[in-house]
């Protein structure tokens, strides 16, 4: 049985076409599948949130710093989107990211703006295919803001990308919080990584921080953006956190304790879960049974985006985990592509 609807993008008529756009909404498209009438591939319709990338001035740059990372290239990007039903793709700095210039205010400041020029290249080389979210040196609150009103206003970047911890400063910590309102006022979509935290690089050298500490570390930013008012502070901000939210969904009735306390109460005038159910969470390395089932417990299928975490995974890897989710085509479709045409509806057309 052929699993993908009878869609042909380029259909003459106007009629045909929005029969064939309800045939798209109606089925879940499987990567290089054929559609029925046609036998031609079906067209990419999917919207990737966790694509990281490595501009060449970035890559130089860390090679100097000694520090290897995962190659990347625009070519490898574009093969492995076709490959995987990838229409667009966001761009963030692979690892270590900003991180490497923490303690480095003018080499922060000039690799977010490189790396921000290049995402802004390759939107442009390639229309429709890539997004941005644009870095910024954060600790520093003056370059970060001026780095803010220089992506959205010049360069058209989607959103800001931030990781979970800047050398142990969480995000919900009130120090970040004139970047915080910045963001509010621009209503940004703020897509965050999770770092590696220093104080836990020795605990278990047998394995990759990042295999534990790494959704550990989102799961700390949430809640210090939770327990320490942020997230109810700076309500226009639209979060995105990483591989279906870390740990959080599993700790919930830990948060539910700790928010009955009467000072907690006031950093979360609307309840916890008001805030969680607002929060968007990708499906990078959380794409698995036990991860999805445990957050569409505590969220709605309208906040879960599609991520890959590309090239540390691919989005064939992404899309067979979700495929076994027992979602309806609706659903799928909406983590596919269209709960994230409602954060960046310039996709639409």
């Amino acid at each position: 049985m052929n699993p993908c609807p009878d869609f042909q993008i380029n259909t003459p008529t106007r009629r045909h076409f929005l029969t064939g756009l309800g045939a798209l909404g109606a089925a879940t498209l499987l990567p290089g599948c054929q559609t029925a009438a046609t036998g031609t591939p079906a067209k990419p319709y999917r919207i990737d949130v966790h694509h990281h990338f490595a501009p060449p001035g970035y890559s130089s740059a860390l090679r100097a710093l000694m520090r290897n990372h995962a190659k990347w290239s625009v070519q490898g990007t574009l093969d492995e989107m076709d490959k995987s039903g990838i229409a667009t793709c966001f761009t963030s700095l692979i690892n270590p990211g900003m991180q490497a210039w923490g303690n480095d205010p003018a080499g922060s400041r000039k690799i977010a703006r490189l790396s921000n020029e290049y995402a802004a290249q390759l939107m442009r080389d390639h229309p429709g295919r890539f997004g941005s979210f644009a870095s910024i040196p954060f600790p520093d609150i003056g370059a970060s803001l001026r780095e803010i009103e220089y992506a959205y206003d010049v360069l058209k970047a989607d959103g800001i990308y931030l990781w979970t911890s800047y050398n142990g400063k969480l995000l919900g910590d009130p120090a970040t919080f004139p970047i915080l309102e910045e963001l509010n006022r621009r209503k940004a979509v703020v897509y965050t990584h999770p770092a590696t935290p220093a104080c836990c690089s020795q605990i278990m050298p047998y394995i990759s921080i990042n295999a534990i500490e790494g959704p550990v570390d989102t799961t700390r930013t949430m809640v210090s953006l939770l327990f320490q008012g942020g997230a109810a502070k700076f309500p226009d901000i639209q979060w995105i956190f990483s591989h279906s939210g870390g740990v959080t969904p599993f700790l919930l009735s830990r948060y539910q304790r700790e928010e009955t306390e009467k000072d907690r109460k006031a950093a979360l005038p609307r309840g916890l879960m008001h805030e969680l159910r607002k929060f968007y969470y990708d499906t990078a390395q959380g794409h698995h049974d036990g991860a999805l089932k445990a957050l569409l417990a505590i969220i709605p299928t309208s906040q879960v985006l599609y991520g890959t975490d590309y090239p540390f995974w691919d989005g064939r890897k992404v899309s067979e985990g979700l495929a076994k989710g027992g979602f309806g085509a609706a659903d799928q479709m909406a983590i596919d592509r269209g709960n994230a045409l409602r954060l960046f509806p310039r996709l639409k057309g």
